[in-house]
């Protein structure tokens, strides 16, 4: 029997076995290859994650907070994100972010090989990494399921992950998870988020060199921060419209147009800014019903009461209301210096300079020269001249009054150009409360003279004398049970028994008496004796029961003395109480929130008007048209000059530590406190007319300003008037009170 090569030449015979080696090591090579790979891959996908889940993934989002007209006033989130859809991001970012990140994102399979292996090539050329080979998906794969470390095995995870992603998903539906989900620097997250932080406009209006600076932010949006670092921003900018133009996305023309305009960012103000009191207690409230992952990555959409407008005169008038005092009371600071830190006037940065600064506004700046006759000072990237005339009011030579490194307070006056007024901080605070006595719905709220340096709510948390501002449960408590304002009652000095000790012998603000008078003239010139007397016969604790009636929670004891005010309550409450005379006796519990839903838009909770019952429509109407008097003949006499139905009560404490105004319109009631923290006097005749009605009253003009003020409703006893003509004449001077 022949064998295979009997026939053949030796040296063929040799020639066909040594193939035959050849192609059976190939054979067992390619095999042992394929093994390999197979158990890396088999190692590399075991605890891959399940690319299922992007099918119900949903990115955290915004929590975002609307005022009564749909405007954002605040926004609540871990990741600052807006989800949005494909269709939302224009075709202009589209073609930038391909261009530069993935150019052949459309034609590949998730994975682009020759790209890896021209990167892994220059890698070796070079001797280290200098170009990355991550596709768009491979990109999405690691942000979403893998660590950012540069490991061989990750690499090999996140180009398995980007294989199925491309089986399971259409090239629009990963483009639109990668354009939601990328980081792009300053705590934003997703394109959509990025316009909108960066220009402060939807990712549709992009035009084309802004489109093509958000697509140079992924490769480093620290490094290439049009913020913090304008030039890199700007050369990856151009190479990113230089390589649109290579792929045939953009022409000549449009390129060069692009590239010669220059980086115009309007960088989105913090929202959170315009009422951070406020949106601090709607997020406790949230975060105790719902819980802070949902407030804070569940995309909550949280419809409020505020009116963002009011909100921003209220801001306004409280500032420049503390600033009239300070002025009043001549300079008393003692300045911070900087310098006495480790820091230097060249890296010196206020936490006031977080946010762009605003004409009119109150910031911190930093001296940094002072010669004879100026001052230059500097806020954020604003820098500043004061002169002598500047600081006049102060009565003192700005070469004495000011060093290089000394923390000021100024007044923004102009931004173009800049102009500013050398204000003071000697730590006096204020609140404002305002509601809509319709509705409760609260649409203006200041805590305090800034959010950043206390975050203590003044308006809610504060518990602080209300002085003479109580008077009006002593009168209401009076008219209730029977008693009519042209009732008559003697302001003459007396004394009243007291459970041990001496007699308790008050006395009037103005250590006069005036004899017999009404009952209407006593609450208008807020006398304390007739007040005192009244409450003394329909018992202190009746008046207090009233008090409760009105929505006060505080405790009080049963002395003679809180009738006068000597009873802490919040602003809110106190507010919230007066709110009852417009309302014909009828208190509307007060609202933050209207409706609140979730991501989908399905409604979580919807809240209502919760209305109840506390003196008859007869009795908050002769109060009303009595505290009509305290503006026309009274106390708060100034705020006669406004052409509105107006009624309130001014509310002064001993040595002058509290001052208040409550009052209100038709539509509106609004509250005012000035004082200092610590129980420290405001100074001489700070009274409650003197500080805080002109707050008041600048408010009440923003607000009432072009609408319909309405009118008070009478009870028919009264005549049309609505008041009683009074013995003093408009023009002298009121009486101001404490107790």
């Amino acid at each position: 029997m022949k064998t295979l090569y009997q026939d053949l030449p030796p040296v063929e015979v040799a020639g066909r076995k040594l193939v035959g080696r050849v192609l059976f090591g190939l054979l067992v090579l390619v095999s042992a290859l394929v093994g390999a790979t197979a158990g890396l891959l088999l190692v590399y996908s075991t605890d891959l994650p399940q690319v299922e889940e992007l099918e119900h993934y949903r990115p955290s989002s915004i929590t975002e907070l609307y005022d009564d007209q749909g405007r954002i006033i605040g926004t609540f989130a871990l990741q600052r994100r807006v989800v949005a859809s494909y269709d939302d991001y224009p075709q202009v970012l589209r073609d930038a972010l391909i261009s530069i990140e993935d150019k052949d994102f459309y034609r590949h399979w998730g994975v682009n090989v020759w790209r890896i292996a021209g990167a892994a090539y220059r890698d070796i050329e070079s001797g280290g990494r200098v170009q990355g080979a991550s596709t768009l998906t491979m990109q999405l794969a690691r942000n979403l399921f893998l660590s950012p470390d540069r490991s061989f095995h990750r690499k090999i995870q996140e180009a398995l992950l980007a294989i199925q992603i491309e089986r399971r998903f259409t090239k629009p539906q990963i483009f639109t998870l990668y354009a939601n989900q990328i980081y792009l620097g300053h705590g934003v997250y997703g394109f959509e988020s990025a316009s909108q932080f960066y220009f402060s406009k939807p990712a549709k209006q992009l035009t084309l060199d802004e489109a093509a600076l958000l697509a140079g932010l992924p490769k480093s949006p620290s490094y290439y921060s049009p913020i913090n670092h304008p030039d890199r921003a700007l050369k990856r900018r151009n190479l990113v419209i230089n390589s649109m133009l290579e792929d045939g996305k953009i022409t000549a023309s449009q390129a060069t147009e692009a590239r010669n305009r220059p980086i115009q960012l309007k960088v989105q103000r913090d929202p959170n800014s315009l009422a951070p009191y406020f949106v601090e207690e709607i997020r406790r409230y949230l975060e105790n019903k719902y819980g802070s992952d949902q407030v804070h990555e569940g995309g909550l959409r949280v419809y409020t009461s505020l009116d963002m407008d009011l909100q921003r005169a209220a801001n306004q008038v409280l500032l420049d209301g503390l600033a009239a005092y300070e002025r009043r009371h001549g300079w008393r600071n003692h300045l911070e210096n900087v310098l006495t830190r480790e820091v230097t006037l060249a890296n010196y940065q206020h936490p006031d300079w977080d946010d762009e600064p605003e004409a009119n506004g109150y910031i911190h700046a930093l001296v940094t020269t002072v010669a004879a006759v100026s001052a230059n000072i500097k806020f954020g990237h604003y820098t500043a001249i004061l002169t002598q005339a500047d600081v006049a009011w102060t009565r003192q030579k700005l070469q004495s009054l000011l060093k290089p490194g000394d923390l000021i307070y100024v007044k923004v006056l102009s931004l173009a150009p800049v102009k500013v007024s050398l204000e003071q901080d000697s730590g006096t605070q204020g609140a404002l409360l305002a509601l809509d006595n319709a509705s409760g719905e609260i649409k203006a709220m200041v805590g305090g003279r800034d959010f950043n340096e206390s975050k203590f709510n003044r308006a809610t948390q504060a518990l602080r004398q209300v002085g003479s501002s109580f008077k009006p449960y002593v009168y209401t408590a009076a008219i209730d049970n029977g008693a009519k304002p042209d009732d008559t009652i003697l302001d003459a000095p007396t004394s009243f028994p007291a459970a041990s000790g001496p007699p308790y012998v008050p006395h009037n603000y103005d250590e006069k008496f005036e004899g017999t008078i009404t009952l209407r003239r006593a609450l208008a010139q807020s006398r304390n004796i007739p007040t005192l007397k009244l409450a003394d016969s329909l018992g202190i604790k009746t008046v207090i029961d009233y008090a409760h009636r009105f929505g006060i929670t505080s405790n009080m004891p049963p002395y003679l003395p809180v009738a006068l005010g000597a009873a802490e309550v919040p602003l809110f409450e106190q507010t919230t109480a007066f709110s009852v005379f417009p309302n014909d006796g009828v208190r509307i519990t007060p609202r933050y929130i209207t409706k609140v839903t979730d991501y989908e838009g399905r409604v979580l909770e919807e809240d209502f008007p919760d209305v109840k019952d506390v003196i008859s429509a007869r009795t908050a109407r002769i109060m009303t048209s009595m505290l009509q008097d305290v503006v026309k003949h009274g106390t708060a006499i100034a705020a006669a000059s406004m052409k509105y139905p107006l009624a309130g009560k001014t509310g002064t404490t001993n040595d002058f530590t509290d001052a208040w105004f409550i009052g209100f319109s038709p539509s509106m009631t609004t509250g005012v406190w000035i004082g200092y923290d610590e129980k420290k006097t405001l100074g001489s005749k700070e009274s409650g007319a003197r500080a805080a009605l002109p707050i008041w009253m600048d408010f009440m003009k923003i607000a009432l300003a072009g609408k319909d003020p309405g009118d008070f409703q009478l009870p028919p006893e009264l005549p049309p008037t609505g008041m009683q003509k009074v013995d003093t004449p408009d023009t002298a001077p009121a009486a101001e009170e404490s107790h």
